[in-house]
């Protein structure tokens, strides 16, 4: 084990010593290869932890999650709810020089964001017939029903901005420019090497004020315990996720913790099992029943996230508490017996070798550890599971593409809003090959229709039943299962202050700490 760790700490030691002496250089860890690196086709954490430093949204979140300028430096909503007008900053320029503008902003949204982000295209799809340029500053949003989410949904994360003369006039999932992007954020992209590194370089230009690291760098590292003896020797400043027992590691080693309830975006995030109802067996609501009956959720919480989380207790996360309905998994305890029974009436009956059906359960490699432990607890009842790690680009495919699995072990991140992050699972509009969408291929008519009323109301009390209500079919349907909620922890070396871990920019205002 040392010897690997030993390796990897020379490896990336002799890489830090190519950077030109002088640069203020902040390096942070991600535990997996992007794959590419346009944060507007795609809701892969492992894009937006690099994509997000280059591009930026209409507005921003602050640490509690509310709306303040980015591109936008200033908004009106009107006609009920029906209008939104916004203002863009004219400073705002691409990292090549030119102007953002509200062309920009309509190429965004109408060819891009409504097609291929999975959260914007699920809860503003349907409900945004149109999106204006009114002039080169100013956009203008026009539904045909107030629509109460849409401040919250407009950062870099949900909707990143991309320059039309740019993207425009290709097909935008095989564009060039995924592998070099030019944004409007702090920090412009310089390098790229799959499964090793992207260099970001600090954007001279930026209307918010140049940044004060000369580079923001990510080096591919992911075995988390390797991540951690980087940040203690120093080759690391920064990581975006910490579990507890690295958290106790790193006590006195010059290392400060930051925790927050959400991630960027206001990301309230449960790692969530979709079962492919294409697939007869899983099309069996006993058979999925069964599966969540023999899943013990606590141990999650103790033997993988170690306290920082909890387990799920609802489709929406405790996170959104207005929408949250607390208790709304309590008919589904972890029971073994009632699993057994339950697969025994499906006609999953034992073979010779006491194996009823073998699943495939496809996920990324940092969330190994929970298949190994379900594969652990299905395995007395006759349920074999064979795990299948894929890098990001490949699990799309799979999942939401060709539809060639079983099971698949995702981590869902909830938004601020329900429309936000939520829809997406569960809206039959949103099945489709469209990256982290409607992955169990779920349709349900009144869950569809309430969803439609819960965007349109501006009553927040209103929308707060229609949730509930929708997180009462589907508990019922379970056409996911919900495992648990994991809280956010980051730590950077004390070199460096002014992170923001709460925003996909999380480096824009870092800064050397004397």
């Amino acid at each position: 084990m040392m010897g690997r760790l030993g390796g990897a700490m020379l490896a990336l030691a002799g890489w830090l010593a190519a950077l030109p002496a002088a640069a203020t250089t902040l390096v942070a860890a991600i535990p997996g290869d992007p794959g590419h690196l346009n944060p507007a086709i795609t809701t892969a954490s492992p894009v937006h932890a690099v994509a997000d430093s280059v591009f930026n949204g209409l507005v921003a979140l602050d640490r509690d999650g509310n709306p303040v300028p980015d591109l936008a430096r200033s908004w009106q909503a009107g006609e009920g709810g029906r209008r939104y007008v916004f203002t863009l900053d004219p400073a705002a320029r691409w990292q090549d020089g030119r102007p953002v503008t509200a062309d920009d902003v309509v190429f965004t949204f109408r060819d891009v964001l409504l097609r291929h982000h999975a959260r914007t295209r699920a809860s503003l799809g349907p409900a945004l017939p149109t999106v204006e340029a009114a002039d080169a500053g100013t956009v203008v949003f026009t539904f045909e029903r107030p629509y109460a989410a849409l401040l919250r949904q407009l950062d870099v994360t949900e909707a990143p901005i991309l320059p039309r003369h740019v993207y425009g006039g290709a097909d935008i999932a095989s564009h060039p420019a995924n592998l070099r992007p030019v944004g409007s954020g702090p920090f412009r992209f310089e390098s790229y090497r799959k499964d090793d590194s992207v260099v970001l370089a600090r954007h001279d230009g930026y209307f918010k004020g140049r940044p004060a690291l000369d580079r923001l760098v990510f080096r591919v590292i992911p075995d988390a315990a390797t991540q951690v003896s980087a940040l203690i020797q120093g080759e690391v400043d920064y990581l975006g996720r910490v579990g507890p027992a690295d958290a106790a590691r790193l006590a006195g080693r010059g290392v400060t913790l930051l925790s927050t309830r959400s991630g960027p975006g206001g990301a309230n995030c449960a790692m969530t099992v979709a079962f492919n109802l294409d697939r007869p067996m899983l099309a069996d609501a006993r058979v999925r029943q069964g599966f969540a009956m023999g899943i013990d959720r606590a141990q999650m919480v103790d033997r993988i996230i170690h306290g920082q989380g909890r387990v799920a207790a609802a489709p929406i996360a405790s996170g959104i508490e207005w929408a949250h309905l607390p208790g709304a998994l309590a008919a589904v305890p972890h029971d073994r017996a009632a699993a057994g029974r339950l697969f025994d009436v499906a006609g999953l009956l034992p073979g010779p070798d006491g194996v009823r059906a073998t699943l495939g359960i496809v996920h990324f490699p940092q969330f190994a550890r929970y298949s190994d432990l379900m594969r652990e607890q299905l395995a007395p009842l006759g349920i074999r599971l064979a795990a299948r790690s894929v890098d990001p680009a490949a699990l799309a495919q799979t999942v939401f593409t060709r539809r060639d699995f079983d099971l698949a072990l995702i981590s869902y991140c909830n938004g601020v809003d329900p429309e936000i992050g939520v829809r997406r699972m569960y809206d039959s509009a949103a099945i489709g090959n469209v990256p982290f969408s409607n992955a169990a291929g779920y349709r349900n008519g009144t869950v569809d229709e309430l969803f439609r009323a819960a965007a349109a109301a501006t009553d927040l009390g209103e929308r707060g039943r229609a949730y509930r209500a929708i997180q009462q079919e589907v508990a019922r349907d379970l056409p996911y299962w919900w495992l648990v909620e994991t809280d956010f922890v980051s730590a950077h070396r004390n070199a460096f202050t002014g992170f923001a871990p709460w925003s996909g920019q999380f480096a824009e205002r870092v800064r050397p700490a004397n």
